[in-house]
This record gives structure tokens, C-alpha cells and sequence, in this order.
């Protein structure tokens, strides 16, 4: 789901540094290579990350969020029982129609973002992205991001007969779809003082071959956004992504362009998860120096949002049609939530 690239400098340090694509048959890794300017090591002499922090014990405002891990874990099943939703089908039609009900019957103003998802050689597809926000008044906002198409391909399947099996990607968007789904149930009581929106893109996973373009919804996103830059009355100063961070024993390092792109973002979110003892936020370096993954987040970081990827760059069911909702765990949905209840509670309108 995501496109690597190999590269011939550290990103982001080295200016008119570019990508070099990978030679031949070479298979591209799901990695991430740590820079220089990754995640620095512990100074033994200082308080070890977010030490210094206030003890990380929910107020009653979040008590009163009272996210349900079980529940967004069977709304990951729901959606997943309508069977394979790629972009423009019959399936991802179903899916739309439940989100909006779904958000609308909750509260939230749904917007539909309608465009045409291109790709050599195909016929343009019809796509969607959903938008829904909170506080819609309020001129500082931040995205949660998540996709919630399904891949046309399960393309890491070793046998090549199961590739277009029905594929329901279970972590690999739907998770982060249900997590949304189950958050919306508590937004009226959120005790944050900016507006909030769940962007839910199209296109991200409709891709058929190595030389199709990634991303589709989030750029379409990321474009629209910019160009209303003079007219649109309110700013994006955060985004997080959430993909693959869903399941039990998840392992969600710092992901090498939210390091070099949103640094304080990184720090205030790993920073609240350690004070919370959430152990699947690791703020850890050492991935393979040679690759860097590239997701959804890279379009709002192209348009000036500091964005971070909450990812698990080694979830072993990444588009195989063992990424089934008997993977997602309820426990993990509930601590994410935690960590990012928490994270939005810090923010004040400026």
C-alpha cells in the first residue's frame, strides 16, 4: 500500500536530492532508513523521554470519552462483511452510503469530495473522499487521516493464483476507518479547543502495477486544501495518519518522514504514549538506511501540515488475504485512542 524508494541522501537535509528508483526486479522492502537526524539517543545524564512529564492520569473530560475498543473492533468486521470495497465498485458505493449515515446520525458535517482517480492505461474511475468535522467553527483545526479503499490486488500473497482473491484489508485502512467510526460517538464531549477532521480518502490502494501512481485521494485532498489557501478561513496545524496500528502486539516506531517533517508532533504524541505506559509507541530509530516508506501523510507535509504516520512497518498480513478483523485487536484500538484523546485535550486555539 505504500511505494518505497531508495535514496541517495539522508531526506529532507540534503537540498535537490532526489529519489532514485529501484533497478530491475528488485523487490522493494516496507522499511524505513534512520537519518542522521532520527530519533536521537539518550543522553544518560538527562530524564529518559517524556520523564518529566505530568503523570499521564486521565481527567473526568476523558474519562467521559470512554472509547470502546470492542465496539470499533466489530465495526471493523461490519465494514469488512460488505467484501472487497476498491475504488468505484459496488462495494466501496455501500461503504460510503453507511459512513454518512453513520457520521451524520453522530453529529458530525459530512462532506463529500468528489474527483476522477487516474491511471495509465485505465479508464478514469469516480472516487470520494469523506470529510467530517467537528467544531466546524473553529478557524485552527487537525486532521486524522486514514484511507478506506481496498487494494485490487493482494499482492504479497507468494502464490500468485490467490492475488485476485476477495481481499477485505482489514488493518490496512478498515482499522482506522472503525476507530473513526467509534470516536465519533464521543466528539461532542472532546476537551480540545481546536476543530477536528476525519478525512477518509479514496485511491490509496488503487494501484495494479509498479509504475501506477499512490495516493490518489490524499493528494486530491492535499490540492484542494492549497489551492483555497486565500478563501477557505481556517488552517491545518497537525495531521496524523493512522495505518497497520491496529493489531495485537503492534510495534509503532517513529516513521522517518514524520521525524524529519513534524518533529514536535512526533515528540508531543510518543511523548504523551510513554507517559501513559502505552507500549506499542516505540521512540525508537533503526530502520534499514537504504529505504524510506511513503504514505498518506507525505501530502499534507507537501502543503505545509506537520504530519505524523502512526504505522507497524512489519504488520505480517500487509496485502495478503490473511489481513482478516481476527487480527485487529481491541485492546490496541483502545490505547491509540488513549494516546490521541489525550494529544487533542493539549491543543488550544491560538
Amino acid at each position: 500500500m505504500r511505494r518505497v524508494i531508495l535514496w541517495a541522501c539522508v531526506a529532507g537535509l540534503v537540498a535537490g536530492c532526489g529519489p532514485i528508483e529501484p533497478a530491475g526486479d528488485d523487490k522493494p522492502k516496507r522499511d524505513t532508513f534512520a537519518s542522521d537526524a532520527q530519533v536521537p539517543k539518550e543522553d544518560p545524564k538527562k530524564p529518559k523521554f517524556a520523564e518529566d512529564r505530568q503523570p499521564g492520569k486521565p481527567d473526568d473530560k476523558e474519562k467521559k470519552v470512554g472509547f470502546d475498543g470492542e465496539r470499533a473492533a466489530k465495526h471493523v468486521k461490519e465494514l469488512c462483511d460488505i467484501g472487497p470495497r476498491i475504488s468505484g465498485s459496488d462495494g466501496m458505493k455501500k461503504q460510503i452510503e453507511l459512513l454518512v449515515k453513520h457520521f451524520d446520525d453522530l453529529g458530525g458535517k459530512v462532506t463529500k469530495q468528489e474527483f476522477q482517480g487516474t491511471q495509465k492505461n485505465r479508464k478514469a474511475v469516480g472516487m470520494t473522499n469523506l470529510i467530517v468535522s467537528w467544531f466546524p467553527d473553529r478557524k485552527q483545526r487537525v486532521v486524522l487521516l486514514t484511507h478506506y479503499d481496498t487494494r485490487p490486488i493482494a499482492d504479497q500473497e507468494a502464490n500468485k493464483n490467490n492475488w485476485n482473491k476477495p481481499f477485505v484489508s482489514a488493518n490496512d485502512g478498515t482499522g482506522g476507518v472503525a476507530f473513526m467510526m467509534e470516536l465519533a460517538r464521543h466528539m461532542k464531549d472532546l476537551p480540545t479547543g481546536v476543530g477536528v477532521d476525519f478525512v477518509i480518502v479514496d485511491g490509496e490502494e488503487y494501484v495494479f502495477g509498479d509504475n501506477d501512481d499512490y495516493f490518489l485521494g490524499s493528494k486530491h485532498f492535499a490540492d484542494e486544501y492549497k489551492k483555497a489557501e486565500k478563501t477557505r478561513g481556517f488552517k491545518y496545524t497537525a495531521g496524523v495518519l493512522f495505518d497497520l496500528c491496529f493489531h495485537d502486539g503492534a510495534k509503532l516506531k517513529v516513521e522517518d518522514y514524520s521525524w524529519n517533517g513534524a518533529k514536535d508532533l512526533v515528540n508531543a504524541i510518543w511523548g504523551i504514549a510513554a507517559n501513559r505506559k502505552a507500549k506499542s509507541f516505540q521512540y525508537l530509530r533503526g530502520f534499514d538506511r537504504s529505504t524510506a516508506v511513503q504514505d498518506d501523510h507525505l501530502a499534507l507535509l507537501d502543503v505545509g501540515i506537520p504530519a505524523v504516520d502512526i504505522i507497524d512497518f512489519d504488520y505480517a498480513d500487509w496485502h495478503k488475504l490473511s489481513d482478516t478483523p481476527d487480527k485487529i485487536s481491541a485492546k490496541q484500538m483502545t490505547e491509540v485512542a488513549g494516546v490521541i484523546v489525550e494529544w487533542l485535550g493539549t491543543l488550544k486555539e491560538k
